[in-house]
């Protein structure tokens, strides 16, 4: 093989792509989980815990921290599920889809700015590709 393990390479960029988009998240005050729970909310409706945590790979004693602080924000909120009321369906408010959009114009940005060497059609297929990956590993 003429170049590095994907681990090693996918890991490399993982923590910087994370570096960048800490100082985003703090202007936002939110930790990388909050990012990851609103994520999951706009893209799934009204989940319950469970599933939420289940979506986002979240250990559900340590979601309640995050849902507890996002919804203390008016980010998130907690309903009884009709259907069995021992558990919570989380939705994502508009204060939270609001600030999810800012943080992702910011992160789109970073990652203009981080791609912005490659050359575009380069740009493209990396981005194809990884989503495709990412897709199959769900």
């Amino acid at each position: 093989m003429d170049r590095p393990e994907l681990g090693f390479l996918l890991s490399r960029l993982m923590r910087e792509v994370m570096a960048r988009e800490k100082p985003i998240l703090d202007a936002a005050g939110l930790e990388m989980w909050d990012y990851a729970v609103l994520t999951a909310l706009a893209e799934s409706d009204a989940p319950t815990q469970a599933q939420l945590a289940a979506s986002t790979g979240r250990d559900k004693t340590r979601l309640i921290g995050n849902l507890d602080r996002l919804e203390a924000r008016g980010m998130v909120a907690r309903e009884p599920d009709p259907a069995d009321r021992r558990n919570r369906i989380v939705s994502l408010t508009s204060v939270g889809a609001k600030v999810l959009r800012g943080c992702r114009d910011a992160i789109e940005a970073m990652e203009a700015e981080l791609l912005a060497d490659l050359d575009p059609a380069d740009r493209a297929a990396f981005e194809r590709a990884l989503t495709a990956l990412a897709e199959r590993s769900r």
